[in-house]
């Protein structure tokens, strides 16, 4: 592994092509399943999905259940906002390219039955929108299904059902293995069916009924030190729903809190910052880490204890909840939680959308557009304790031509380096930066962030990842 690094670092100086760990080979494909007229947040999340539309391939809408919607699904809406979308699509082809038309996702919203959970699971419960999971999957295509699930999974949960029932179990499990699902908490009482039945599925959640614990609940909620304006009706109204055509007309005012579902496909954006198949790697939808979480027993949420599925602790482990520890730019205190992994990046997503939504109405000249962060070296290299090397952004450019600001800094929990990194000098507006290697006792993983922000309207970030592997002398 040493000698691919040094083989690299070798090639970069050299300025030949480099090999970067990052590099997507092709849009993922991304489903998505929602218990849309449940909550506004579903249609809100909906308008932000289609805004970045183009940057996957879009296997499927599904209309679905959930705890907060038993007994109905709407396909329907789905379509409403589509036929929304449409109307913009144009526009928004002006600013980058790849947005379908309504024609070409309009076959793709389907619908799952009118029925809650596990009752819909089993002989006799197949749906167009489980078949057309099965018929997705069974693609001859090695790309895996990101599934996006913003209410209850039976849909999923018949369809993988569906090929267990119908498949070799050698079928059966390269099938299985091309899912991947990030679902907002258990919406329904299928999600720990599915963790205990297909034990290979990657699969991201908060699990259980008490939605106080879950990560999903930094993209809008109110926590100390976070930025509260950025998600108030007065700043939504302003940025998305007013004088942004009729996409922003369609973006609902918030009832319970705003677009709890969308850190479902956050992490999916190509940003440069999250790594999809590696969500300890944090991002705009959170950062999660792998392991067996406990039933936490609460006496408040949707779900009481005694009425959910008696076999709901987690039979192996599952991409949940974990912490970072934040500096927070209102109050420039230390916060520690699991929903900071999502609020940290507040600002940076909602101008991100904000964008978006202005590229529904205006011209590419009139509109901002994100930074292309380059780096002068490889994206990952290996160094000993005390080496000096630097972290080089030579190259970064705007579309636009705006002027931009540098910040590198240590995501520490994304490593495995216990120890904070000290930077000499300060990282703020260093396109070069100087690192001294820590000392280390074995191998360790450090993680540094190249963020680079335009100075258009608004201001957009985007992200290059330095993995720096460190070896004792």
């Amino acid at each position: 592994m040493k000698a691919i690094f040094t083989l690299l670092f070798c090639l970069a100086i050299s300025g030949l092509p480099q090999i970067g760990f990052a590099q997507a080979p092709s849009k993922l494909r991304v489903m998505v399943l929602t218990d849309i007229e449940a909550d506004p947040d579903d249609a809100q999340s909906m308008v932000r999905f289609l805004t970045y539309a183009n940057t996957w391939d879009v296997e499927g809408l599904i209309a679905t259940t959930s705890i907060h919607q038993k007994t109905r699904v709407a396909p329907q809406s789905i379509d409403k906002i589509l036929r929304v979308y449409a109307s913009v699509q144009p526009n928004l082809l002006k600013h980058e390219k790849g947005y379908l038309t309504y024609t070409q996702l309009k076959p793709k919203v389907k619908e799952g039955l009118p029925v809650y959970g596990m009752a819909g699971v089993g002989p006799g419960n197949d749906s167009e929108g489980s078949d057309w999971i099965v018929q997705a999957l069974s693609k001859p295509d090695k790309r895996p299904i990101w599934f996006s699930i913003w209410g209850g999974s039976n849909v999923l949960a018949q369809a993988l059902w569906k090929i267990q029932q119908t498949k070799s179990r050698a079928e059966a499990e390269t099938l299985y293995r091309k899912v991947r699902v990030y679902t907002i908490s258990d919406q329904d009482d299928s999600g720990p069916w599915i963790r205990k039945t297909f034990p290979t599925i990657f699969y991201i959640v908060t699990p259980g009924y008490n939605y106080a614990y879950a990560t999903w609940l930094g993209m809008s909620f109110p926590f100390p030190g976070v930025n509260k304006d950025v998600v108030s009706n007065s700043w939504l109204a302003t940025h998305i729903q007013q004088g942004h055509g009729p996409l922003g007309a369609a973006y609902p005012d918030v009832a319970y809190g705003m677009e709890g579902d969308t850190p479902a496909f956050l992490n999916l954006i190509a940003n440069g910052l999250s790594l999809p198949e590696h969500p300890d790697y944090g991002g705009w939808g959170g950062r999660y880490e792998l392991y067996q979480p406990e039933f936490r027993d609460s006496n408040t949420g949707f779900f009481k204890r005694e009425n959910w599925p008696k076999d709901s602790v987690e039979t192996r482990p599952i991409w949940t909840n974990a912490n970072d520890s934040v500096t927070s730019p209102v109050d420039n205190k230390r916060y520690g939680s699991n929903q900071a992994t999502i609020w940290r990046w507040r600002e940076a997503f909602q101008n991100d959308f904000t964008a978006r939504m202005n590229w529904c109405t205006k011209a590419y000249t009139e509109a901002n557009h994100p930074p292309v962060p380059k780096l002068a070296h490889p994206e990952s290299f290996t160094v000993k304790s005390g080496q000096l090397f630097h972290l080089n952004a030579e190259g970064t450019s705007d579309p636009d031509g705006d002027s931009m600001s540098y910040r590198w800094f240590h995501y520490k929990e994304a490593g495995t380096y216990p120890g904070e990194v000290s930077f000499k000098p300060y990282a703020t507006n260093l396109y070069d930066l100087p690192v001294t290697a820590p000392p280390v006792t074995k191998s360790e993983t450090i993680h540094f962030i190249l963020q680079v922000t335009d100075k258009g309207t608004p201001a957009l970030t985007r992200y290059k990842r330095v993995i720096v592997t460190v070896l004792p002398r």
